[in-house]
């Protein structure tokens, strides 16, 4: 895959997540009363409309404007990234991760009361689990699918010999293979 075509395509799921997040929030929000549960199936998987100044597990609510720091570091980061993008296992987790630090950083910028302190849309509810969104579903993909790579993936193709690692393909930090 060309260097081009897999940034574009990274940018590209970046956006389409984003996307996909705030259409999703806007429909929520639209059509949900806050903090009632609406069952999907039964009490183990229900819609349930929150509004959330923390992180995950609603932690550190006081601190939404470091959170809204870091979600801009993280956007930045994977808009860098993105343009070195060179294979699938790049282009997921930077595109993954990337467009749910974006959806929750347009929470924080433009929903109440907005200005880096916004809440974000929170709405999935798996029984007593926490409640989340598409982009926390998208950074938490991200991140197992770059653990996945770095941590099973990339060790067994350095130990490949030579030929081998080149048939399968580039790797996460760019070495493309050479023919």
């Amino acid at each position: 895959m060309t260097s081009k075509r897999a940034s574009l395509l990274a940018v590209s799921l970046m956006l389409a997540t984003v996307a996909i997040d705030q259409l999703s929030k806007w429909a929520v929000v639209e059509n949900l009363e806050p903090n009632t549960s609406y069952p999907v199936l039964g009490e183990w998987f229900r819609l349930y409309l929150v509004r959330n100044p923390g992180a995950a597990f609603s932690l550190g609510t006081d601190a939404t404007v470091v959170f809204s720091c870091i979600q801009i570091a993280a956007v930045a980061l994977c808009l860098f990234l993105a343009f070195r993008a060179k294979s699938w296992w790049s282009i997921l987790p930077i595109g993954l991760i990337g467009g749910g630090a974006a959806g929750n950083l347009i929470d924080r910028i433009f929903r109440y009361p907005g200005n880096l302190h916004g809440h974000v849309v929170d709405f999935f509810s798996f029984g007593s689990f926490a409640i989340f969104n598409v982009a926390d579903s998208a950074i938490t993909v991200g991140v197992a699918l770059y653990l996945l790579y770095t941590v099973f993936i990339e060790p067994r193709r350095s130990s490949q010999p030579e030929h081998e690692a080149k048939r399968e393909g580039e790797g996460f930090r760019g070495e493309e293979a050479q023919s």
